[in-house]
C-alpha cells in the first residue's frame, strides 16, 4: 500500500491537475435530475463505511492518495482548485468519496485517487484521520476592493438562510451531513454553490438547490466572500510562533 500511495502522489504531483489517470472511466449513477434520486441514502459503500469505525492512525497511510493534491495538511489550494478538507466531519468525508467512487458526483480528477481506497474500511479510516486535522487559517478569500461590503451583504444572506443548515460559525451538522464551510476557500465555495445552483452538482441536497436557485451570481459572490471568512474556535490552526 505504501508503494501504491507513494507511486500516485508522485505522479499526481508531475501531472497538470485537470488530467486523470488513463484507465476506465467513472461509472454515472442517477443523481438529482432522476425522479427516483434520494439525497443520502443509506445503502451500499456509504452505509457500511458510516458503520464502520475509523481510527486516525490507520487512515493516515490512506491519506498519502489524497495529499498530492489536499496537501499532507488538507489545506487544499487557495486558487479553489482543490478544496480544504482539515476538519470537516467524517459524515460528509465519506459520502463525498462514496459518491464519486459509484459515480454520483462527477469528479474525472479526483476519482482515479477515490477509487483507490481499497473498502469502506478504508475510507472510514480516512475520513477519520482528516477530521482530526486542524482548520488552516490562510486560506483563500475574497480580495476584491469591495471586500467589506461584499461580506456585510454575504452575512445578511448567509443569516437568513444558511445558519439553519450551516451554523454562525460555518460548523456544519455530521449528523446531517451538512458540511464544515469554515476555513473553505472562496473559490471553490463560489464554484460549488454555482453548480449546485444551475443543476451541474448531480449528488447535491434538494433542500439546498431549492435555496440557492433563486440567487443571483452578485448574491452567490457575496455569500462565498462572507461564508469563506468563517472561523471554527477551537478547531482553526494554532498561530505560527513568530520568529
Amino acid at each position: 500500500m505504501i508503494k501504491k500511495a507513494i507511486a500516485l502522489v508522485l505522479t499526481a504531483v508531475l501531472l497538470p491537475s485537470t488530467i486523470a489517470f488513463a484507465g476506465p472511466p467513472a461509472p454515472k449513477a442517477s443523481g438529482i435530475e432522476s425522479k427516483d434520486y434520494q439525497w443520502a441514502k443509506m445503502e451500499g459503500e456509504l452505509k457500511a463505511a458510516l458503520d464502520a469505525k475509523g481510527t486516525a492512525k490507520d487512515g493516515e497511510e490512506g491519506y498519502e492518495i489524497c495529499g498530492a493534491c489536499h496537501l499532507p495538511s488538507g489545506a487544499g489550494r487557495p486558487d479553489g482548485t482543490f478544496p480544504q478538507l482539515a476538519g470537516q466531519h467524517t459524515t460528509v468525508l465519506i459520502k463525498q468519496m462514496a459518491d464519486i467512487r459509484m459515480g454520483l458526483r462527477d469528479n474525472p480528477t479526483m476519482y482515479p485517487f477515490a477509487k483507490e481506497l481499497v473498502d469502506p474500511q478504508e475510507l472510514a479510516n480516512v475520513a477519520a484521520y482528516i477530521e482530526k486535522l486542524c482548520i488552516p487559517t490562510d486560506h483563500g478569500q475574497y480580495e476584491g476592493a469591495d471586500a467589506a461590503a461584499q461580506i456585510a451583504k454575504g452575512k445578511d444572506l448567509y443569516e437568513k438562510q444558511c445558519v439553519e443548515c450551516h451554523g454562525k460559525n460555518g460548523e456544519g451538522k455530521k449528523e446531517k451531513f451538512y458540511p464544515v464551510i469554515a476555513g473553505q476557500h472562496y473559490k471553490y465555495l463560489l464554484r460549488q454553490m454555482t453548480e449546485i445552483r444551475d443543476g451541474h452538482r448531480r449528488n447535491a441536497n434538494p433542500d439546498m438547490v431549492k435555496v440557492i436557485k433563486p440567487y443571483t451570481n452578485e448574491q452567490l459572490v457575496a455569500i462565498s466572500a462572507y461564508q469563506s471568512s468563517l472561523k471554527m474556535p477551537g478547531a482553526m490552526c494554532k498561530p505560527k510562533a513568530k520568529k
